[in-house]
């Protein structure tokens, strides 16, 4: 019996599986957590324009008392406030009860203070804590909180991503007899097989969109190739400048990340698009189940090795 032969039929004797089910097995344990805080962040993050607007900043009422200070003076009582910080902005409400905000900087932190522009008392965050922390959770997931370092590196880990679906895949392919078999959940086997099943079914049914996650994680964090070879395909002509099927393809790539497509497909309004936020979202939940599983895995063929 060939290669050829062995893997359709009996494909986990195969040195090449059992190669690549190392590959796949070090390489999701390597990036495990990487993977668990991407994924988390990922589906709360297809919500993020609703979060935006649930936590929108509102309107700082000040007493109307005394002198209104001028922008120096306010500037300066900031920087009292904040020595180590550089006040860069002041924005005046526009109403006089209204309170005045004032932006610092430090490095590359941003910092947004709402000031009395009356008694120069400082009144805490101009932004709701809820807006702040999804800000923040936004640039945890695009930019690893470390800029455009952050953002390479996140590329490097949408590439390995798309190294485990391929392995995976590979891996999963358990014969032409029982293919179908592990496209399901066996829950009345033992508790390891259940596992297995677990993992091997998820597997399955949330490749392409694995897949996908790792591709538009790539050119989100390097899209400088993908427009080279779009104009090397596509030459852009200034004498007709109409929009290139590889440019509509980039345009994908950037909203097929966060599964939001309202105004982009036609017909599909509101509710067409929540429903489509939500299959985003549940399987962008799946990887977390598939890390555990894979986690339990791991720690079972380690414990029977010692």
């Amino acid at each position: 019996m060939d290669v050829w032969q062995r893997w359709v039929t009996q494909p986990q004797g195969v040195w090449l599986r059992r190669a690549l089910l190392q590959v796949h097995l070090w390489t999701g344990i390597g990036l495990g957590l990487y993977i668990l805080m991407i994924s988390v962040s990922g589906v709360v993050l297809i919500y993020r324009n609703e979060l935006y607007r649930t936590f929108a900043p509102q309107p700082r009422i000040v007493s109307v008392v005394g002198t209104r200070m001028d922008a120096e003076q306010l500037k300066a009582a900031a920087q009292r406030a904040y020595p180590d910080y550089a006040v860069t902005e002041l924005r005046e409400g526009s109403e006089p009860n209204l309170a005045v905000e004032i932006s610092l900087s430090r490095d590359d932190k941003v910092m947004l203070r709402a000031f009395d522009p009356y008694t120069a008392e400082d009144l805490g965050y101009s932004l709701p804590a809820g807006f702040r922390f999804t800000a923040w959770l936004l640039d945890l997931h695009d930019n690893l909180l470390s800029g455009e370092t952050g953002r390479r590196a996140n590329g490097i880990g949408a590439l390995s991503l798309v190294l485990m679906s391929v392995t995976g895949a590979i891996i999963w392919w358990p014969g032409i007899r029982n293919w179908r078999r592990s496209m399901t959940i066996d829950l009345k086997t033992n508790w390891k097989a259940l596992n297995w099943s677990l993992h091997s079914a998820l597997g399955f049914w949330c490749l392409a969109f694995v897949v996908m996650w790792g591709i538009t994680g790539i050119y989100l964090s390097y899209p400088q190739p993908f427009s080279a070879l779009v104009d090397y395909i596509e030459p852009f002509d200034d004498n007709n400048p109409v929009e290139r099927v590889g440019d509509s393809v980039l345009y994908w790539l950037g909203y097929l990340h966060f599964g939001r497509f309202i105004r982009r497909v036609p017909g599909c309004g509101p509710g067409c698009n929540t429903t489509l936020m939500a299959v985003w979202a549940v399987f962008g939940l799946m990887l977390p189940v598939m890390f555990v599983t894979g986690v339990v895995m791991w720690w079972n063929r380690l414990l029977r090795k010692l």
